[in-house]
C-alpha cells in the first residue's frame, strides 16, 4: 500500500469481522508506515469507533453475526458520508455486488481475497478520502482567499492591490486601471463600483477598441433624431446613462485620437453634446479607465493625448500578470472548476497533483481568461473527478519554462541565483499549501534534499 502524505489527512483503516482470525490477518496485510489499523467485531462496536475516532476508510465483512454489512454501509453513509465503505463477503456474485454498491459502498472484495487486489482496492478508497478532504480545504481556501468582491488570490501582489482598493472605493477619484489582458481589470472596475457610495447607481461599460470612431461617439455622448442616416430616435449616450453610477472606458488606449479632446472637455465640464443637439446634458458619474498598453509611451509616439491622460489616471491600479501570482493560480483553477462542474452538472471536484504542478508551471500569457478557458475544457473532457494533465490544454500540458521572470532591470533590485532558487522552493511550498511530498515532486529533488533546504531557510515543519 502506498505511503502517507504526512502533511494530509491521517490514513485511518477500521476492518469490521466477528471472525478474530480474519481482523488479525487483514491488520497485518493493511499496516503499513502512515497508515493505522483499527478493528470491530461488530457492526455497534464499529459505530462506536467512527464516533470516537478519526476513520478514512471502513472494510466490513458483509455476513456477521449482530448485522449486515450492507445495513452498517447504509448507516456510515448517513452519518459519515465522506468516509468509503468497501464491502467484502465469501458469498460473491454479481447480485451481492450490484445491492453493494446500491448500499453506498464504494467497492466490493471478493473473499477469499487476493493482497494485492485488496491493497489495491484500500488505496484508491483512502485518495478518495483524501480528495474529499483536499476539495474541502481549497473551499475554504478559495473563500477565504476572496478579499474583495469578485477578485481572488492570496498572493503579495494582489493583497497590495486589495489594500489599494480599499482606500480608492469610498473616493469619486478617476481611476485608470492597467495590466496585460486578461487580468480582470473589469472585475476591478466593478469591484470599484459595488464598494462605492454609487453601488445603487448604474455599472456602464464600454470597450473603446470595438468600435468605429463614428460609432464609438454616438454610443458615449448620445444623438437626437436626424443628426444622421439611421438616427431614427434619439438616444443618450453612456455617459448620461451611467449617471449617478460608474463608466468604465474599456481599452481607453484604443481610443480614437479624434475622439479623445471631445472626451476630456466632457469630463473637464462634466456635460455631453449628443450628436446633432444644440444643448448640453450635464452628468455625474465615476470614471474608470482600463488599458492594456503603456500610455506613456503612446504619449510619447503621439497616439495618446498627453492631457487626456494626466485626466484619467488620478488613481493607477496596476493588476499583475497571473505567472506572478504563484499558489492563486491553483485558487482560481479549483474555483473555476468548481463553477463549470456545477453548471454542466458534472461531478468533477478537484485538480490531481500531476495537473496541479502543470497549471503552476505554465507561463500563462492570457492570464485569468486563458487559466478559466483550460479549466472549462479540462472539466467537459476529463472522465474522472479529477482533471489530469491529459485533460489540459497540450501546450499547458506539454509546456517546459524556458525563462525565468526578473521583475527589475535595475542592477540594485537583482538577486543571486541561490535566492532565486529560495524564493522558488518557497514559493512551489506556498503553492501546495506545505505538502513536502508533492513540492519535492515538482522541485524534482528528494524529500531530504527539501527538508535540508527548508531547514536552511529557517522554515520549521509547521
Amino acid at each position: 500500500m502506498a505511503a502517507a502524505d504526512p502533511n494530509g489527512p491521517e490514513r485511518r483503516v477500521l476492518v469490521v469481522d466477528d471472525d478474530a482470525a480474519t481482523r488479525s490477518l487483514l491488520q497485518k496485510v493493511l499496516d503499513c508506515p502512515g497508515t493505522t489499523v483499527a478493528v470491530a467485531s461488530s457492526a455497534a462496536e464499529a459505530m462506536a469507533k467512527l464516533d470516537a475516532e478519526s476513520i478514512s476508510v471502513v472494510l466490513t465483512d458483509l455476513k456477521m453475526s449482530d448485522a449486515n454489512g450492507l445495513d452498517l454501509c447504509r448507516v456510515i453513509l448517513r452519518r459519515s458520508p465522506d468516509v468509503p465503505v468497501l464491502v467484502m463477503t465469501a458469498f460473491g456474485s454479481l447480485e451481492t455486488a450490484v445491492e453493494a454498491i446500491r448500499a453506498g459502498a464504494y467497492d466490493y472484495i471478493e473473499k477469499p481475497f487476493d493482497p494485492d487486489a485488496l491493497l489495491l482496492g484500500i488505496d484508491r478508497a483512502l485518495e478518495h478520502y483524501e480528495l474529499r478532504h483536499e476539495v474541502r480545504r481549497l473551499k475554504v481556501a478559495v473563500e477565504g482567499a476572496r478579499a474583495f468582491e469578485e477578485l481572488l488570490g492570496t498572493s503579495p501582489t494582489m493583497r497590495q492591490v486589495y489594500s489599494l482598493l480599499d482606500r480608492v472605493s469610498a473616493s469619486d477619484a478617476t481611476v485608470l486601471v492597467t495590466g496585460e489582458s486578461g487580468t480582470g481589470k473589469e472585475a476591478v472596475a466593478r469591484a470599484l463600483h459595488h464598494r462605492s457610495r454609487r453601488a445603487s447607481g448604474p455599472f456602464v461599460a464600454i470597450n473603446c477598441a470595438a468600435l468605429p470612431e463614428s460609432l464609438l461617439e454616438s454610443e458615449l455622448f448620445g444623438h437626437v433624431r436626424g443628426a444622421f442616416t439611421d438616427a431614427r430616435t434619439s438616444r443618450a449616450g453612456l455617459f448620461v446613462e451611467a449617471n449617478g453610477g460608474t463608466l468604465l472606458l474599456d481599452e481607453i488606449g484604443e481610443m480614437p485620437l479624434g475622439l479623445q479632446p471631445k472626451i476630456l472637455r466632457a469630463l473637464e465640464e462634466r456635460k455631453v453634446r449628443p450628436i446633432g443637439a444644440k444643448d448640453e446634458v450635464p452628468f455625474d458619474v465615476r470614471l474608470v479607465a482600463s488599458t492594456n498598453r503603456n500610455l506613456e509611451v503612446a504619449v510619447e509616439d503621439g497616439r495618446f493625448r498627453a492631457d487626456l491622460y494626466y485626466r484619467i489616471n488620478v488613481i493607477t491600479v496596476e493588476l499583475p500578470p497571473l505567472r506572478a501570482r504563484g499558489a492563486d493560480i491553483l485558487l482560481l483553477a479549483q474555483h473555476f472548476l468548481e463553477q463549470v462542474a456545477e453548471q454542466v452538472d458534472k461531478p468533477v471536484v478537484g485538480i490531481s497533483s500531476a495537473a496541479a504542478a502543470k497549471l503552476l508551471a505554465y507561463s500563462w500569457p492570457g492570464n485569468v481568461r486563458e487559466l478559466r478557458n483550460a479549466i472549462e475544457r479540462a472539466v467537459a473532457l476529463t472522465s474522472y473527478d479529477r482533471v489530469a494533465p491529459d485533460d489540459l490544454p497540450q501546450k499547458i500540458s506539454t509546456f517546459e519554462g524556458k525563462q525565468v521572470l526578473v521583475a527589475g532591470t535595475n542592477p540594485s533590485e537583482l538577486v543571486s541565483l541561490e535566492e532565486v532558487e529560495k524564493r522558488y522552493i518557497l514559493a512551489v511550498m506556498t503553492a501546495v499549501a506545505g505538502n513536502k511530498s508533492e513540492a519535492a515532486r515538482i522541485l524534482g529533488l528528494n524529500r531530504k534534499t527539501l527538508y535540508r533546504r527548508l531547514h536552511e531557510y529557517g522554515v520549521n515543519d509547521d
